[in-house]
């Protein structure tokens, strides 16, 4: 069998198969999932961290310096991640992301969120400065934007047998992925339905009348060509 023949039977066996679809109650790993047309349906928040402007970082630096920037960046983002019980399955290049699962998963990711820009103003960013001194020569500041998305999402493996990794499909690893996009007025950007789900705890600083809301909005954003009712946020959670 040439090569042609074998994509064309592999691609005919996706399309025309059923799937063997599961409800998940966890994040799944790689092996909870059949590599022949299994999927797993979850309800999950999908937040995606994406360090910003790697392309300038890679171009006007060493790869050693923007290799060090990077891994500090990351190092850093899956520390937090992993502390609010968030479940990481997938690296691109300077950007993770994470899925959240539970009763709390709103609360989790938005707390998530607002510590991984404390870890990054108040640690990262200091820390290379202080030790890469052409990083603060050449005036790169180390900024990044997550994004947070909640809703159903399908959970398959992409691929094929010995090289395959899980792929999340549905509307929010998708909206996740592109508000973590934004490069303006913040660092920080949910969707309505997150911030509708998410416990007080998470919305404002401080008790009674000293309560301060973290979040701005509503405010109605383009996301891939639909318009969507999101909040932002520049306050930073203390680890």
């Amino acid at each position: 069998m040439g090569l042609a023949d074998d994509v064309t039977k592999a691609v005919t066996d996706v399309v025309c198969s059923d799937w063997d679809i599961r409800k998940g109650t966890v994040v799944p790993t790689t092996e909870d999932v059949k590599l022949r047309n299994g999927a797993v349906e979850v309800d999950a928040v999908y937040l995606y961290a994406d360090l910003a402007d790697s392309t300038g970082l890679a171009r006007d630096f060493s790869r050693k310096t923007a290799a060090k920037v990077m891994r500090a960046y990351l190092d850093a983002t899956c520390r937090v991640i992993k502390a609010r019980g968030g479940q990481i399955r997938s690296f691109d290049g300077d950007r993770v992301m994470a899925i959240f699962m539970g009763s709390t998963k709103n609360t989790d990711a938005a707390k998530c969120a607002l510590q991984i820009n404390h870890a990054v103003t108040k640690i990262v960013r200091p820390k290379v400065e202080a030790n890469l001194p052409s990083i603060k020569s050449q005036g790169f500041i180390v900024k990044h934007c997550v994004g947070i998305d909640s809703g159903t999402a399908l959970i398959v493996r992409g691929g094929v047998r010995g090289s395959n990794d899980l792929v999340s499909i549905g509307r929010a690893p998708n909206v996740a992925a592109k508000l973590s996009d934004i490069r303006t007025s913040a660092p920080t950007y949910i969707t309505e339905a997150v911030f509708k789900s998410m416990a007080d705890s998470s919305k404002y600083s401080g008790t009674g009348e000293n309560r301060k809301l973290m979040w701005e909005g509503p405010y109605a954003r383009e996301v891939g060509g639909e318009s969507l009712t999101v909040y932002k946020s520049g306050w930073t959670w203390g680890l």
